[in-house]
C-alpha cells in the first residue's frame, strides 16, 4: 500500500513493510523527502526553531534553549516563512505573537516532529543515540542529594545529552523560559503542564539536639503551638499540607515561627542550626539523623507522603532526550525507594 501526504512543503511517502509473514505484523516505514527551492535550508531545523519561539514567546529564549544564536534562530524562521509564503509570527520590539496561520501550522508541526522522532527511534536497525541540549529545573536539595550524584551513570548511558540544570525551589515558567521539564514535589497546579508521577517522598518532623535542649522535646504535635516552641517556615506555593495522623486522631500542624525560607538547602541549614522544628523529606534528613545532628519527633505519628512529578508542556513534542531523561529519573526514584544507599 502506498500513501502520499503533502504537508506545508514536506512530502511524505510511506508504505507498509511486513516483517513477519506468519503474524502479519507490519510496521509503517516513512520516507521523508525535504523539498528545497532555491536554498539548502534544513526545513526541520526551521520547524524546530519556530516551535521553540512559539513556546518560549521570544527569539532570545528560544535561542538559549536550542543552544543557538538569536541571529541563527531568526534566520531559520525567516527562511521557513519565505518558503511557505506566509507570515507565521508577528514581531514587535516587546513581544512575539503567533499569527492565525502560524497557530495552525504550529499544531501540525508539533505532531509531525514528534512522529518523526518516534519513527527514527524505532526503525529496524536504526541506531538513534539520544543527543542534544536538555534544560531541566529541579529542587536544590533533590539536585544535591539525589540527582547530581547519579549523573555520572546517566552520562555513561547517554554521553551525547547535554544537561542544563537549574537547581532552585522557585516557581519556573516552563514554557516562557524554554525549560524542557521540571521536577517538583506536591500536586502540580499548573493545568498547562503534563505531569508524570515519578515517586512519593516520605515526610517526618525533625529538630536539632541544640534546639531540643533549649525548648524541650514535644511529645504531641499540638505542643508545637506552645510559646516555648518555634518552627522554621518554608515558603511553598502549595501551602503547608502537613497534617499528622495517629490512629483515628488527626492534627493540623502549626506553630510560631521567626524565619521563613524559600530554599530547601537553606531551610535544612536553619534546622541544623537550632532555629526551629522542620518538616523534611526523609532523603534530606537521613544522613543527619545517622550523625545525630537531627532528631526525628513524633515517631508514632505519620504524614501523608508528598508526590513527586516531572512536568513538561503538553504541546511540545517530546524529544528522545527528554523521554530517556524522564525514564531515567523514574528509575532513580525507584532505586532510592527500594532503600538502596
Amino acid at each position: 500500500m502506498l500513501m502520499l501526504l503533502v504537508l506545508d512543503g514536506l512530502k511524505h511517502s510511506s508504505h507498509q513493510v511486513c516483517l513477519d509473514k506468519l503474524s502479519k505484523s507490519c510496521i509503517t516505514v516513512f520516507i521523508i523527502e525535504t523539498i528545497t527551492e532555491g536554498g539548502d535550508m534544513d526545513r526541520f531545523d526551521g520547524m524546530r526553531a519556530f516551535v521553540r519561539v512559539v513556546e518560549a514567546g521570544s527569539f532570545t529564549k528560544a535561542a538559549e534553549s536550542l543552544g543557538m544564536s538569536r541571529t541563527k534562530v531568526t534566520q531559520l524562521v525567516q527562511q521557513l516563512e519565505a518558503h511557505l509564503r506566509i507570515k507565521l509570527l508577528n514581531r514587535t520590539t516587546r513581544q512575539v505573537n503567533v499569527t492565525t496561520d502560524g497557530a495552525a501550522y504550529y499544531e501540525r508541526v508539533v505532531r509531525l516532529l514528534a512522529e518523526l522522532d518516534d519513527i527514527e527511534s524505532n526503525l529496524p536497525g536504526a541506531s538513534m543515540v539520544p543527543r542534544g541540549l536538555l534544560r531541566v529545573d529541579v529542587p536544590s536539595p533533590f539536585a544535591n542529594i539525589i540527582l547530581v550524584p547519579a549523573l555520572p551513570a546517566f552520562h555513561t548511558r547517554f554521553p551525547d545529552i547535554q544537561l542544563d540544570i537549574g537547581a532552585s525551589d522557585r516557581k519556573v515558567d516552563v514554557i516562557g523560559e524554554g525549560v524542557d521539564c521540571v521536577v517538583r514535589g506536591g500536586e502540580i497546579k499548573d493545568g498547562s503542564l503534563v505531569a508524570r508521577h515519578i515517586g512519593d517522598l516520605q515526610l517526618a518532623v525533625y529538630a536539632a539536639p541544640s534546639y531540643l535542649m533549649q525548648a524541650g522535646t514535644p511529645s504531641h504535635p499540638d505542643d508545637l503551638r506552645d510559646s516555648n516552641h518555634r518552627i522554621v517556615h518554608y515558603r511553598w506555593e502549595n501551602g503547608l499540607p502537613y497534617a499528622m495522623y495517629k490512629g483515628g486522631e488527626s492534627v493540623k500542624i502549626g506553630g510560631h515561627y521567626v524565619l521563613t525560607i524559600d530554599d530547601g538547602n537553606a531551610y535544612l541549614t536553619a534546622g541544623l542550626s537550632g532555629l526551629g522544628v522542620l518538616w523534611l523529606p526523609e532523603y534530606m534528613a537521613r544522613e543527619h539523623v545517622a550523625k545525630g545532628t537531627l532528631v526525628q519527633l513524633f515517631t508514632d505519628w505519620r504524614i501523608e507522603p508528598m508526590p513527586l512529578y516531572v512536568a513538561y508542556p503538553p504541546n511540545r513534542y517530546v524529544r528522545k532526550p527528554l523521554r530517556v531523561f524522564i525514564d531515567w529519573v523514574l528509575e532513580l526514584m525507584e532505586w532510592h525507594a527500594s532503600g538502596a544507599s
